[in-house]
């Protein structure tokens, strides 16, 4: 199918990390690690983009003409599964403010329920990457983007590991203006709500709580 609000990241280490994730048999400390990892090669690509500024510097031998971004970025994770991707970028973007939103998804309706946001106060300054692992339904997405623009962000981005076609299609009729970028798109949802193949419950994955 085609998306045209979507990007799909291939690189032979991405393929192979995700390959590693989705194993059973992966430890959720192994699984921990390859989800920041994978995070961390995300944000190579989704920062291409994004406007840079003149910032000299003084080397040890003479003045250099640096640059540095312009604009300030801010990463939402949607918790909990969110937060290891959130680590990922700000391994290679450190000095990104972080807000959280929290949400859970009702195992009956499966519609999303918040908990929790809270959003730096200079959100409405920054290009915002709304990160979670998986975009499944795509009710948590959607509703995690409505809160954002609720600042109203210069931009935003929503970042995920892996994507369903539900979830895609959900996030294109409901935010048609926000660019979804993806490592891979798997073939449908179970009864349950859940991505075949998928990778299982991140957050247990994750956590270890399951």
């Amino acid at each position: 199918m085609n998306y045209p609000n979507v990007q799909v990241l291939d690189h032979p280490l991405i393929r192979h990390k995700l390959t590693l994730l989705r194993n059973r048999n992966t430890t959720h400390r192994d699984f921990r690690q390859l989800a920041e990892e994978l995070a961390g090669l995300m944000t190579y690509e989704v920062c291409r983009n994004m406007q840079t500024r003149p910032h000299p510097v003084e080397t040890p031998l003479e003045l250099y003409e640096g640059q540095e971004l312009e604009n300030e970025v801010t990463i939402v994770p949607v918790l909990r599964a969110g937060l290891v991707m959130a680590q990922g970028m700000l391994d290679m973007i450190p000095h990104a403010k972080v807000g959280h939103i929290g949400l859970f998804r009702d195992e009956n309706t499966l519609q999303p329920v918040q908990y929790y946001c809270k959003l730096p106060a200079s959100t409405p300054g920054s290009d915002v990457f709304v990160v979670d692992p998986m975009l499944a339904t795509g009710g948590s997405a959607s509703k995690a983007l409505s809160l954002v623009k609720e600042r109203h962000p210069r931009s935003i981005l929503f970042c995920c590991i892996i994507a369903a076609p539900e979830g895609i299609q959900v996030l294109e009729r409901e935010h048609p203006d926000v660019k979804i970028v993806t490592l891979e798109i798997d073939r449908e949802l179970n009864e349950y709500g859940y991505i075949l193949p998928g990778l299982g419950d991140a957050g247990d994955r994750i956590y270890g709580t399951k």
